[in-house]
């Protein structure tokens, strides 16, 4: 939180106080204070890559504005294209493989394919993407990653 130097008379901002977070909750101990997580682990929760308490997502796929549990903002958050490539290539290596694996034993009709591998292969994306991208962002917070600028 950088609240900058205040002139003296200034009433200080509810935000800037030590004990509160910008949208008023209660902050339950100093940042300095967390211990460090492992990025995996706060990414396979899909947690705050800094407390790993608070909830990543605020939906499906969308981050939250911030951490609930201990104020962290995600305005941080830029994981790209990043877990998208990665959960298209290994995803689509595993399902082909199975879905040719299928076809030469069972020799099922075409509609049962389409049943199994529509929802296994959407449901499984959705996971695995949720999943990478929580952890392609607790990376990029413990790295302190920043957007690239030429001098």
């Amino acid at each position: 939180m950088n609240c900058g130097k205040l002139s003296p008379g200034t009433p200080q901002p509810k935000y800037c106080r030590e004990t509160e977070n910008r949208i008023g909750r209660p902050l339950p101990r100093k940042v300095a204070d967390y211990p460090p997580l492992s990025p995996v682990a706060a990414g396979l929760r899909c947690a705050c890559p800094r407390c790993g308490v608070g909830k990543l997502y605020d939906g499906v796929l969308a981050p939250a504005e911030n951490c609930v549990a201990c104020g962290l903002e995600y305005a941080f958050i830029d994981s790209g294209d990043g877990p998208a490539v990665l959960v298209i290539l290994l995803l689509g290596f595993f399902f082909l493989g199975l879905a040719l694996f299928v076809e030469a034993t069972f020799e099922p009709p075409i509609w049962v394919h389409v049943v199994l591998w529509l929802s296994l292969i959407t449901l499984s994306a959705l996971w695995a993407l949720r999943v990478t991208k929580a952890i392609m962002i607790a990376l990029q917070y413990k790295t302190k990653a920043r957007q690239g600028r030429l001098a």
